[in-house]
């Protein structure tokens, strides 16, 4: 499982990284994303779910973590 951390992410949106490693993983291939930003957080969910990626919600205090598999586009 590929892990992206984005908490702390000041200079510009947690989104970057996120789907960065989404499209440099393998189809198939396990991401891990960790924010701290709330409304990034919604958006990545919204983003998966127009896609029909199923994925897990994990929430930690300040901190939310989101685990799928990459399908293909």
């Amino acid at each position: 499982m590929k892990t992206i951390d984005t908490r702390g992410q000041k200079h510009y949106s947690p989104l970057i990284p996120a789907i960065t490693a989404m499209c440099s993983v393998a189809e198939g291939e396990k991401l891990e994303i960790i924010m701290d930003d709330a409304a990034a957080f919604n958006d990545l969910k919204e983003y998966l779910a127009e896609r029909q990626i199923g994925f897990r919600e994990i929430y930690d205090g300040e901190q939310m973590t989101l685990q799928f598999t990459k399908h293909s586009d």
